[in-house]
């Protein structure tokens, strides 16, 4: 490696740690800043902006912040809760499902917020170690992203995979057994961590300090509140455009053909994606009468706006450093990479650890993957290695998760890295990877 690459790379890491510092559209900003960086300093000519993932993240997120405003988001969380409720004994098994079941199918992890103090209450009313069904449930969370057909980690891989033939069936065919078995293990292996309640001396401390209420036996006592007429419908439209995309992505003969260098090529799925989600935005808006002021205002809304900065600039950084530096990247790593497939996802995880974004690392790393010539089933069934930001303990669903604890046994440990979220989020992490080489060999 050349002194002038290693001050290139240089300039990519010192971005990423900035913008990790700050947050949130913090990565992004600090992304652009390596660019200038990098075409300003040392030359290199910046590459195009990722504007398809861009626009299928602004199109499926203005979907997703409409029924938020209609109360979608809530009605969702209740039919979540009401699963949850009805196999208190088995919460460790079925809340991580559940947690999975519904971010795959909005798209966000936005609906499991709401579902932490459900499962703290279930699990702490029927005697069961908070910590095992929250720090798993967390990880589902993370999982289902990249199986989602309409998140933006999901984005990213259809904008990169579908011009070499790679269809979103095909895509999600992996993914979704794959993270679905990988949680499903880590929910087993977490049945039997910690110690019990009765065991734990944190916990006593809490009882016997009056901080947390004894266990009222599977009594629970939250109320909830009345959600609006349209919550209902809107969640129904909105799931419809989920299925309508996959089916289109199933079946290219659903999407429109246009003559493109004198044959029939069906409309590409980054298109198809913004088209569907637009229109399914405004049928709910037209049907549910939310006002359109108060969609830009929801949380979703927002997450997605930072998903786009983040994504713009350290998509863009990425690219530009990798393609400048193409051929002799691939010439110091390629063959490792192409021998030993697991060291690129290996790659995907600690990259995702530092960039908090399963799109971000997705449309930063994928392309490399794919000049290094490693196989698209090694690169898919790599996928879920990019949610390895539960790594460090400052994400915001792991912050969150702990919080709502009142037990005090999902917690950080004296070392930092010793945290509840650990565990599963290795095995889940490890499964879904081992998971999806093996379903990989029959898809692909």
């Amino acid at each position: 490696m050349t002194v002038k690459l290693l001050l290139e790379f240089a300039v990519v890491i010192g971005a990423i740690l900035m913008g990790s510092r700050y947050g949130g559209v913090g990565l992004g900003l600090w992304g652009g800043a390596g660019v200038l960086v990098l075409s300003y300093v040392f030359g290199l000519p910046p590459t195009a902006p990722p504007i398809d993932v861009m626009l299928i993240i602004l199109a499926v997120i203005m979907a997703t912040s409409v029924m938020e405003a209609a109360g979608g988001i809530d009605w969702l969380v209740r039919v979540a809760e009401g699963l949850i409720r009805r196999n208190p004994k088995q919460i460790t098994i079925v809340a991580p499902v559940v947690s999975w079941l519904f971010t795959l199918g909005a798209g966000t992890g936005h609906v499991f917020y709401p579902l932490l103090p459900v499962i703290h209450e279930v699990a702490h009313e029927n005697g069961i170690r908070p910590e095992r069904p929250i720090a798993v449930s967390t990880i589902a969370s993370q999982q289902a992203i990249t199986a989602s057909p309409v998140s933006a980690a999901t984005a990213a891989m259809i904008a990169l995979f579908e011009p070499a033939g790679i269809k979103l069936g095909t895509i999600i065919a992996i993914a979704i057994p794959a993270t679905l078995i990988g949680v499903i293990v880590a929910a087993l292996v977490q049945t039997r961590v910690g110690k019990e309640l009765k065991d734990d001396p944190e916990y006593q401390r809490r009882l016997k300090a009056g901080e947390i209420e004894p266990p009222r036996g599977g009594k629970g006592t939250a109320e909830q509140k009345e959600l609006p007429k349209t919550a209902r419908t809107s969640a129904l439209m909105f799931l419809l455009g989920v299925a309508l995309v996959v089916a289109a992505g199933l079946f290219p003969v659903l999407r429109p053909a246009f003559l493109k260098a004198g044959k029939s090529v069906p409309l590409d799925m980054a298109t198809t994606i913004q088209i569907v989600m637009l229109t399914m935005a405004a049928l709910i808006l037209a049907v549910t009468r939310v006002p359109a002021a108060n969609v830009p205002r929801t949380p979703s809304s927002q997450a997605g706006v930072t998903a786009v900065v983040g994504i713009f600039g350290l998509a863009w950084l990425g690219d530009t450093f990798i393609k400048a530096n193409e051929k002799l990247i691939i010439g110091q790593i390629g063959d490792l990479t192409a021998a030993y497939p697991v060291v690129f996802a290996v790659g995907l995880f600690f990259a995702s650890v530092l960039l908090f974004s399963q799109a971000a690392t997705t449309r930063a790393l994928m392309p490399l993957g794919i000049s290094l010539g490693l196989p698209s089933s090694s690169l898919i069934a790599s996928w879920p290695a990019v949610n390895g930001y539960f790594f460090l303990p400052t994400y915001g669903t792991i912050i969150a998760a702990i919080n709502f604890d009142r037990s005090g046994t999902t917690r950080i440990g004296r070392f930092v890295l010793n945290h509840s979220f650990m565990l599963p989020g290795l095995v889940a992490t490890c499964t879904a990877v081992a998971v999806g080489l093996l379903i990989a060999k029959f898809v692909l």
